[in-house]
């Protein structure tokens, strides 16, 4: 069985940073492209970043381009978000996600096979 477990949101100022982990069981991160997406109240789910088989293309959507950087860990089966200078606007509901069809687009949710449950990041001015 596939599972993916995000950890590591919480509530952080302005300026602040973070660092989201999704740890998998059931496949190997190494030979998939994965993502993160974020979701906050009322809008539509958003790719934030993503990165390819054998950690090849990664993807950074413009808001979070020079603040974000995604990296996998392949002992331990994990893929990592690491976000400096949190903006209010990056409140939201961050989404681990994984593909194992090889045919995922970047920043398109629906092209993804497994999802986490997710985990709040929350910035306050």
């Amino acid at each position: 069985e596939v599972q993916l477990v995000e950890s590591g949101g919480g509530a952080v100022q302005a300026g602040g940073s973070l660092t989201l982990s999704c740890a998998a069981s059931g496949f190997t991160f190494g030979d998939n492209g994965v993502a993160w997406f974020r979701q906050a109240p009322g809008k539509e789910r958003e790719g934030v970043s993503s990165i390819g088989p054998s950690d090849g293309y990664r993807y950074y959507a413009d808001s979070v381009k020079g603040r974000f950087t995604i990296s996998k860990a392949h002992a331990k089966n994990t893929v990592y978000l690491r976000m400096n200078s949190l903006k209010p606007d990056d409140t939201a509901v961050y989404y681990c996600a994984a593909d194992i069809n090889g045919d995922y687009i970047p920043w398109v949710a629906a092209t993804y096979d497994y999802w986490g449950q997710g985990t709040q990041v929350t910035v306050s001015s």
